[in-house]
């Protein structure tokens, strides 16, 4: 099995340490998985590297356009290149519109995924490309997700076989 993800950056009211351990721990309890994918920007994609590291799973970066490094701030930019070296790398490599080529690493992700984990609010997308845009491919794509929310603090499995 492989697990992708999806969801926050910064938002206001997330409790990150709560995210990690949840998402360490429905990691842990997943069988057979033997890869996950994460953009590694700051937030959610980051403390899904961590989590999944943490309980041996390797991580492949997926990253999305060209000079990718210029949208961390620069003490976030340190904490993303230690992560990256622990990764492998697929770098798309993309030339266009930043925001599409988010949304094409989201799709990428998603494609390369059986399982998809989503921290998010389950609001609507600002712009092209956002987590509920990922999400609605997923669930397009027939893929199971594990919903996150981590305003509320509840997980709920959606998608595939999980109706609900």
């Amino acid at each position: 099995m492989k697990v992708g993800i999806t969801g926050h950056q910064e938002r206001e009211g997330v409790d990150w340490g709560w995210v990690g351990e949840t998402l360490m721990h429905e990691l842990a309890n997943l069988t057979g998985v033997r890869r996950a994918f994460s953009s590694l920007a700051v937030g959610s994609d980051q403390v899904f590297a961590r989590a999944a590291m943490s309980v041996g799973i390797p991580v492949t970066a997926v990253i999305p356009v060209n000079g990718y490094d210029r949208f961390f701030a620069p003490d976030a930019r340190a904490e993303y290149r230690r992560l990256l070296g622990m990764c492998d790398v697929t770098n798309l490599g993309w030339t266009g519109d930043d925001q599409e080529g988010f949304f094409a690493a989201g799709k990428f992700i998603v494609d390369k995924s059986d399982l998809l984990f989503a921290v998010w609010d389950g609001k609507q997308s600002k712009g092209i490309g956002g987590t509920a845009d990922v999400v609605a491919f997923a669930l397009a794509k027939s893929r199971r997700v594990i919903h996150i929310d981590p305003i509320l603090q509840r997980v709920a499995h959606i998608g595939a076989d999980n109706h609900g």
